[in-house]
């Protein structure tokens, strides 16, 4: 029985681990909001890809990469033009690298 409770809260929580996102408050009658990141202006109801590639709205961003966590001896390289990223290995760049990674 334990079993089953504790496998409905994993499935439960699944939907969480996506994205990491902030919420932020919409007050009546607002009409604009200003990212956070960028300092741009947008209109509610509006969705817009910061310059820190999260995805966002007037009421919440969610980071629009992944966190990447290479292995040993492996450094990883965001690109926030183009929001991607690599993963290699500084000394040996034929090498390959494996990762994990958490979010989007």
């Amino acid at each position: 029985m334990k079993s089953l409770a504790l496998i409905l809260i994993l499935c439960a929580m699944l939907p969480l681990t996506q994205a990491a996102c902030y919420f932020k408050e919409l007050k009546p009658g607002m009409t604009r909001c200003q990212d956070d990141v960028d300092k741009t202006w947008h209109a509610v109801g509006s969705s817009w890809r910061n310059s820190k590639c999260q995805d966002c709205t007037c009421e919440r961003c969610c980071d629009g990469m992944p966190k990447v966590m290479p292995s040993a001896g492996c450094k990883v390289e965001y690109d926030y033009q183009t929001c991607t990223f690599r993963v290699f290995n500084p000394r040996d760049p034929s090498a390959v690298c494996s990762h994990g990674a958490v979010g989007k």
